[in-house]
């Protein structure tokens, strides 16, 4: 494993997230969430709310209009619908999250992949990013209502010149995405196909999940001085933070 500079590179938790599954708790913040794709065509639909006040969620619009971007990559951080940075992206092997197409549906993957029930294959079903974090977000007392857009981390879509979104198959395997929480969060996974992937079998990439306490924040940080406001979303942690305490 590659030596970071955002975590102590001392693992605290280790977890493989199989292709298709789902996955959801409590990430402090002071804490690195790697994720490693273990094959290609990988795609993860994140979704978190602050763990404290859980109406303070991912807001996919203000996150690319502060920073400028169609896309979250490296030096990018994802913003709550009050201002506050929720999670920083220190390192991103991929380059290109898609924000716009959102966790599939039992809809999108049926068209592209036939159906498989759990009757009919027990874990090997075919499984939807939706319905995935909707079983996740029960756990908390969440609902459909509560969730907004989400990431699709590892999975990059373009446009044609009539605005029609496509999806880019990707050798993703062993990229690392590594996600620094700057808040303490629920975060919600599903390791279901995206959305437009064509791919001509449904075989998800499987997913490790290992979890890192954070290095303090330096003078020059790669994701609080990439623009002017993520420096005003992180003045907004550290004054949310302070009058909490």
């Amino acid at each position: 494993m590659n030596q970071s500079v955002y975590h102590d590179n001392k693992i605290l938790w280790s977890e493989t997230l199989l292709g298709g599954h789902h996955w959801s708790g409590r990430i402090q913040r002071g804490t690195v969430l790697q994720l490693e794709a273990l094959n290609q065509n990988a795609n993860v639909s994140l979704f978190c709310v602050n763990a404290d006040e859980k109406l303070e969620r991912f807001n996919m619009p203000d996150s690319l209009k502060a920073q400028h971007t169609a896309f979250l990559s490296t030096g990018h951080v994802l913003y709550s619908d009050l201002g506050r940075v929720m999670v920083s992206i220190v390192k991103d092997d991929h380059g290109w999250n898609d924000v716009f197409c959102g966790p599939s549906t039992a809809e999108q993957i049926a068209k592209n992949f036939g159906k498989k029930s759990f009757q009919d294959a027990h874990n090997d079903m075919h499984q939807n990013g939706l319905e995935s974090l909707l079983i996740e977000l029960t756990k908390f007392g969440l609902s459909q209502a509560d969730l907004t857009a989400t990431v699709n981390l590892f999975s990059k879509v373009q446009p044609d010149d009539s605005g029609k979104l496509s999806y880019e198959k990707n050798d993703n395997l062993n990229q690392i995405i590594e996600l620094r929480f700057d808040m303490d969060c629920l975060v919600f996974l599903s390791a279901a196909p995206h959305p437009l992937d064509q791919s001509d079998h449904y075989n998800p990439a499987d997913i490790e999940l290992r979890l890192f306490k954070a290095n303090p924040l330096t003078e020059h940080d790669i994701c609080r001085d990439s623009c002017p406001q993520n420096q005003r979303g992180f003045a907004n942690n550290q004054r949310y933070y302070a009058l909490s305490n």
